[in-house]
């Protein structure tokens, strides 16, 4: 869940609603449905584009992306697939 430490070595991709605050990621692969994706790709949110999760508000997930703050739903932070910088 967000915001939880990681508890042990992660070697995979993980879903971005995983991710630890104040790090930086890259990001590898977009799941879901072609809609899903195709948002996700407007955002900027493409494999191997660099973020870094500045934390959460509620639900939502915020990232800093390409000069830019971004809020992402959970629904669509779990079909951001990261790997740790």
């Amino acid at each position: 869940m967000f915001g939880q430490p990681e508890l042990s070595p992660h070697r995979g991709p993980l879903p971005l609603i995983s991710a630890a605050p104040g790090r930086s990621y890259r990001v590898v692969e977009i799941t879901g449905g072609h809609g899903m994706r195709r948002r996700l790709c407007e955002m900027g949110f493409a494999p191997g584009e660099v973020l870094t999760v500045s934390g959460g508000h509620g639900g939502a997930l915020i990232v800093k992306l390409l000069d830019h703050r971004l809020m992402l739903s959970r629904g669509m932070a779990r079909r951001v697939m990261v790997t740790p910088l």
